[in-house]
């Protein structure tokens, strides 16, 4: 059971920011990071991580056994993709049974997974200028949720089977999900 004790906070990150509080590291002096959204209190870790190309759901705790659970107990985690190309049911299928990705130097086969053909989702924001659409090319959504969390794991698991994702939104964490969060909006919640 969590303890009350501890603070919690769903955010909306933005594309383009480092899931990270801040940085003594002169080179990201041009990058931005969560602390520049909200007064967090002394303590608060990110939850997992997004890249700085994703966005999404990013949960923010000062409970580190909370943020390790969540990490390693298979929990899991729903994201809307958007992928260059219209993604047919082979690739899907290749998806959901696992897919082979680079990780660290070598090869790691992927867990099986949910993942299927949705709409372009509505209650999301508009994306970033800076991602590439590609405006004259076709392209689709899936829904993916996976109980696993590897660096860039569903970019490669898409690329893995043709179909480059684009535009990359985390929406659910367990039972937590992005609601109706604004880009960069910060709320606290109960876990």
């Amino acid at each position: 059971m969590p303890n009350s004790q501890h603070i919690h906070y769903k955010m909306y990150k933005p594309y383009g920011v480092l899931s990270q509080l801040a940085s003594n590291d002169n080179n990201q002096v041009k990058k931005k990071f969560l602390s520049e959204f909200y007064n967090f209190p002394q303590g608060i870790m990110p939850i997992g991580r997004l890249d700085e190309k994703s966005e999404g759901l990013l949960l923010l705790t000062t409970d580190g056994k909370l943020s390790d659970t969540i990490n390693r107990a298979g929990i899991e985690k729903e994201y809307y993709a958007q992928l260059d190309g219209i993604i047919t049911n082979e690739a899907l299928h290749k998806i959901e049974k696992g897919v082979v990705i680079g990780l660290n130097g070598t090869t790691y086969t992927t867990k099986t997974c949910i993942v299927k053909h949705i709409e372009t989702p509505k209650n999301i924001p508009e994306p970033s200028t800076k991602i590439r659409l590609g405006r004259h090319r076709p392209n689709s959504w899936i829904s993916i949720c996976i109980t696993e969390g590897k660096f860039r794991q569903v970019r490669k698991m898409t690329a893995a089977v043709g179909f480059p994702t684009l535009r990359l939104v985390r929406v659910r964490i367990h039972n937590i999900t992005l609601d109706n969060l604004t880009l960069g909006a910060v709320t606290p919640i109960n876990i």
